[in-house]
């Protein structure tokens, strides 16, 4: 095959639509939540395995960089749930259009954006 179109290799010049971006964040978190569950295991762990270590990992969670960590994980875990919610709904057939998927990467922003805001104010 020979092929002459040109090839834009130059990736800050492509401009994606919020539907695709939506969906690369959402491998992402799901990445993210990964690592982050390794975290959330060891502190339940640690938390489990002695009257000391709940007393300890009870420290570390009063400390600011400890909650803001938790809340990372935590905003990950919301943002990867809700799109993943969305993708359920479009394998059933619902906003496979391109309107339809507009709509569906604009509602996960903002009830991610609800979510992790409310997990914060639930964290301190």
């Amino acid at each position: 095959m020979n092929d002459k179109r040109p090839k834009n290799l130059d990736f800050t010049t492509l401009r994606l639509p919020l539907p695709a971006i939506t969906s690369i964040l959402h491998r992402i978190s799901g990445v993210f939540v990964f690592a982050g569950v390794a975290v959330l295991l060891w502190l339940f762990s640690e938390s489990m395995a002695s009257a000391d270590g709940f007393a300890r990992v009870e420290q570390w969670l009063n400390q600011l960089p400890v909650k803001l960590l938790l809340w990372a994980v935590l905003a990950g875990l919301l943002y990867h749930f809700i799109a993943g919610i969305k993708h359920l709904l479009m394998d059933m057939g619902v906003g496979e259009t391109f309107a339809g998927s507009l709509f569906g990467a604009k509602l996960v922003i903002a009830l991610s954006a609800l979510a992790i805001v409310l997990a914060g104010v639930w964290l301190w």
